[in-house]
């Protein structure tokens, strides 16, 4: 199931608006499935710009690599540590425990950014 309450990328990265200029950022349930069992991640430190549509990190899965792109420019505010010793959380809970990032989005926006897909486009983009 797509959470509706959040914003997507075509790249299968999600954007939940956590308020007062900040968002969370991880990647879908789809990515996760298609990436497989996840044994590392590498993620940006608290303090680093991110602009939107640039690497910020990567997974690594039994599978492959895969770099992870910001859906939005800003200052990242939070980094879920618990990715580092337990990066499986991505794949039991991509859109709760499994989240990446929080982002203070830049030029003081109170939401996040147009151009994100909604639920259903995301749906449709995924064929899900």
């Amino acid at each position: 199931m797509i959470p509706e309450d959040l914003r997507y990328t075509e790249a299968h990265e999600w954007v939940r608006d956590l308020g007062d200029g900040v968002v969370r950022i991880g990647i879908t349930d789809h990515a996760q499935s298609q990436l497989g069992d996840v044994v590392f991640v590498q993620l940006p430190s608290v303090g680093d710009s991110v602009a939107a549509g640039g690497v910020v990190g990567e997974v690594e899965s039994t599978k492959s690599v895969s770099d992870i792109y910001a859906p939005v420019s800003g200052t990242v505010v939070a980094v879920n540590e618990s990715l580092e010793n337990s990066p499986e959380l991505i794949n039991s809970g991509p859109y709760q425990a499994g989240w990446m990032i929080d982002v203070r989005l830049a030029d003081d926006a109170s939401e996040a950014p147009e151009g994100l897909l909604d639920a259903a486009a995301y749906s449709e983009l995924t064929g899900s």
